[in-house]
């Protein structure tokens, strides 16, 4: 029924239970049990779209709007408070690189162990080995512990590994905050050769230019809730509009 669709989100609502009281005074009716303690956070409201394979979708919206939040849906990190999810392929979820890390382990060790983590066995991470360390630039780097590494140093690590392999699916999260300049065009470059080779991109980008350049559609989110789901460029439009 859904052979051609690779993300579709039917009526997504995801809901946070958040603490209520911030001072002791407050606390007190909550401890003698006179009062509720928690309050619930609407991050997304009704969240309907669907990705067609091989198509690219762009997110806008400010901080707070739930960008990331509908990203841990897709990618399977969390899960939705209401509504259904259908995801159809392998992800490459580049959503808080080098969560999986270890700071105690060698970079090379943790190139395994990031690489179990987002399924990739053994045979072929030795296979692929040579090519990650040669993408991220730190050959010389691979035999210390990561807890040496500078913050640039460990995403462009775990970049290298999440796109080791071409996914079906590759969801990306601010990621041109990665590195230099020259490290940030390596990885625009690599993400075109995925889009070209017919892989689905989800993109979160502050940056409505560059979802214009790599997307098709876009969905703009304000508070949660959607504002418009459609062509990208009508998509930045309406965002330049309310903003």
């Amino acid at each position: 029924m859904y052979n051609h669709i690779a993300i579709k989100a039917e009526n997504i609502s995801k809901i946070y239970r958040l603490q209520k009281h911030r001072t002791f005074k407050e606390f007190i009716p909550a401890l003698l049990g006179r009062q509720e303690t928690l309050i619930k956070f609407n991050a997304l409201s009704h969240i309907n779209i669907e990705i067609k394979k091989g198509e690219s979708l762009g997110i806008l919206g400010r901080n707070g709007s739930g960008k990331s939040t509908l990203l841990k849906i897709i990618a399977g990190v969390t899960k939705p408070s209401d509504g259904r999810i259908t995801v159809n392929g392998r992800i490459a979820p580049l959503i808080e690189l080098g969560a999986g890390f270890h700071p105690e382990l060698t970079g090379r060790e943790n190139v395994y162990l990031n690489g179990s983590i987002l399924g990739i066995r053994k045979k072929q991470m030795d296979r692929l080995y040579d090519e990650i360390v040669a993408f991220s630039e730190l050959k010389e780097f691979m035999d210390q512990p990561i807890k040496y590494y500078s913050s640039g140093m460990y995403t462009r690590l775990a970049f290298s590994v999440a796109v080791a392999e071409t996914p079906d699916i590759l969801l990306v999260d601010e990621i041109l905050a990665v590195g230099d300049i020259k490290f940030q065009q390596k990885c625009l470059k690599r993400m075109e050769e995925f889009r070209r080779s017919g892989s689905t991109m989800v993109m979160v980008s502050h940056g409505p230019e560059q979802l214009e350049k790599y997307c098709d559609k876009g969905l703009l989110l304000n508070e949660g809730k959607q504002l418009f789901f459609g062509d990208i460029k009508e998509t930045t439009k309406k965002y330049a509009e309310l903003y």
